[in-house]
């Protein structure tokens, strides 16, 4: 998790945080295939409640048709973040998002992502506990018999 900085205001028990991008602690996640990085920014994604993520996938890199319980909300921080909705991987189906993009996919719709034209990173915000599951079961790198 982010290495937050913390300052206490007079009289208040909430402190204020910051997280500096030198503070993002990147590491690969078991969905996700093994070159792509998660951070966790706030919150504990495997708990309930409130949580943010980035998740930061390298160039040619495909996230093949997914879906997630929980409402999502997807900020682009950097490159271009291409999404496609479906149950399969149709490049046809992508839509290209610029840094500062904001979008919002309702639970369990499956859809894809492909580092299209190069690397992205993505900040999600969301209600937990994350879940995650491939259309494909052989698509999930958790599994073992997945062709990644």
């Amino acid at each position: 998790m982010a290495k937050p900085k913390e300052m206490k205001s007079a009289g208040r028990e909430a402190a204020f945080k910051t997280i500096l991008p030198e503070d993002v602690d990147w590491k690969p996640f078991a969905a996700f295939p093994p070159s792509v990085r998660l951070a966790v920014i706030v919150g504990q994604p495997s708990e309930p409640g409130p949580y943010t993520i980035r998740v930061k996938v390298p160039r040619g890199v495909k996230l093949m048709p997914h879906r997630h319980p929980e409402d999502r909300i997807y900020t682009v921080i950097s490159g271009v973040f291409y999404i496609g909705l479906g149950d399969e991987f149709d490049a046809d189906k992508l839509e290209a998002y610029p840094p500062g993009a904001v979008i919002v996919l309702p639970g369990n719709t499956s859809h894809f992502h492909w580092a299209k034209s190069g690397d992205y990173i993505t900040q999600v915000t969301a209600i937990g506990p994350l879940g995650l599951e491939y259309v494909n079961p052989k698509d999930d790198p958790r599994n073992e018999n997945s062709g990644t």
